[in-house]
């Protein structure tokens, strides 16, 4: 997928929004579950977290140090994001290359795509299993209609989306999008 503004200003704006929802999540909803089986609104962190981490590795780079999603969630992220948008930041460091899933890629593509996939349908899982407001705007559904497509079946590898579910008729956007990824909105 092409996006009309750079990988930097894209991982940018999509991690704020989900910034915005893990510095809301109320003290005592960390540990309420979330749409994704077995997992915990801490876990979902724990998992954004770690993803991104070890995704700079693949080109040889590494993030500084923070603090863990378990004793601190918000500062986790923080760190992790930080680190992230300023490898992305630097081209030269953003444009490293490596051997992905699809063929010869760039960090900066990937973050590009998957990693901010993740980042907007994690932040509704976020934003459900806490009680905060499930809003995707607009252009973000495009964005992750886009990018589903983009993947083809891999979506339905293990660990990134589950089965399609049915939606009733009539289904609002949202509902159809999140159905596509195997969520129940």
């Amino acid at each position: 997928m092409t996006n009309a503004v750079s990988p930097a200003d894209h991982y940018r704006d999509l991690a704020a929004k989900f910034t915005a929802i893990v510095d809301a999540v109320p003290t005592d909803r960390w540990s309420s579950p979330s749409p994704c089986d077995g997992w915990t609104a801490r876990d979902l962190v724990q998992h954004v977290v770690d993803t991104q981490r070890e995704i700079v590795t693949r080109v040889g780079l590494e993030l500084p140090p923070g603090p863990s999603p378990e004793a601190d969630p918000v500062g986790a992220w923080a760190a992790t994001r930080d680190g992230v948008q300023e490898i992305l930041d630097d081209p030269a460091r953003g444009n490293l290359e490596y051997d992905g899933h699809f063929g010869r890629t760039s960090l900066a593509a990937t973050v590009d795509t998957f990693y901010t996939f993740d980042l907007v349908v994690h932040g509704w899982d976020l934003a459900r299993a806490t009680g905060l407001d499930e809003t995707i705007a607009a252009a973000d559904l495009d964005f992750v209609e886009s990018a589903a497509a983009g993947m083809g079946e891999s979506i339905r590898m293990e660990g990134v989306c589950g089965p399609a579910l049915e939606v009733p008729e009539g289904a609002d956007r949202t509902t159809r999008v999140l159905a596509f990824l195997g969520r129940q909105a």
